[in-house]
């Protein structure tokens, strides 16, 4: 295992019931979305990649006939696991899996999904060959995540802004560098979308365990962001308790 896997487990063993109760994770018209774009059928297998708190997988599962929900990090499978048994659902497997080395055969899922996690991944690029591997012919890809500027200023604040953050991030990517992966792996892009999602600075950096002067310094962060960072992140009521910004998502879908 990698050292930024290594960290990303010890980082998500630690907080996951965090996660489980994100609002940015659990809630949004996002999920919403996902379900309308894929269409799912009653016969289809969906593998949900890196799910977190279980939310992707369990807005799918009613659905579909079967989801398997993977994680790298075992207690935030555990933390998944626990939520989605609670709601009823019986329909939901759950694997521990590396999304760069999924232990699943080749052309086994309909569908594969991943919400949010593609930039704690060291290897963007064989994640998606791994997805196109398991995937069916016809089958689709629909993933999720924070999506950065074209302009290499706003790219690069943005992105060490969430470092910052949580170590365990290792690169968001633009939309071309994704357009670029989903077809080199053989996966034709059907949809994308751009979205944002804005997040109240406090509880987003309590959610990784941060105090208040850690707080503070990302607070500095975005009062000194250079011009073309600042407007793309969009901060609002930088010195008050409602502090907040946003960031950008993806969503793109690849058929095989």
């Amino acid at each position: 295992m990698t050292d930024s896997k290594r960290l990303s487990r010890q980082r998500y063993d630690k907080f996951a019931q965090e996660y489980v109760y994100s609002e940015s994770h659990a809630k949004g018209d996002d999920l919403d979305r996902l379900v309308a774009i894929a269409q799912p059928q009653a016969t289809w297998h969906v593998l949900d990649i890196a799910t977190g708190g279980g939310h992707t997988a369990l807005k799918f599962a009613p659905h579909v006939a079967h989801v398997i929900a993977s994680d790298l990090t075992p207690k935030m499978l555990d933390a998944a696991r626990e939520f989605i048994i609670r709601q009823g659902v019986t329909n939901v497997a759950f694997k521990q899996a590396d999304a760069e080395d999924l232990p699943f055969a080749d052309g086994t899922f309909d569908l594969v999904t991943c919400r949010i996690a593609p930039h704690h991944f060291p290897d963007a690029a064989r994640f998606v060959r791994e997805v196109a591997r398991v995937l069916k012919t016809g089958g689709l890809f629909l993933m999720q995540d924070h999506v950065l500027s074209e302009d290499s200023e706003a790219m690069h604040y943005a992105d060490h802004f969430e470092k910052v953050r949580d170590p365990s991030h290792n690169r968001a990517y633009n939309e071309s560098e994704w357009w670029a992966m989903f077809t080199d792996a053989g996966l034709a892009v059907e949809y994308t979308e751009q979205l944002t999602k804005r997040h109240t600075l406090i509880p987003w950096a309590r959610r990784q365990g941060h105090d208040d002067a850690f707080i503070e310094h990302l607070r500095g962060l975005l009062r000194d962001a250079p011009d073309r960072a600042f407007a793309w992140m969009q901060p609002q009521d930088i010195e008050s308790p409602d502090a907040s910004f946003v960031n950008h998502h993806l969503i793109i879908a690849g058929r095989k």
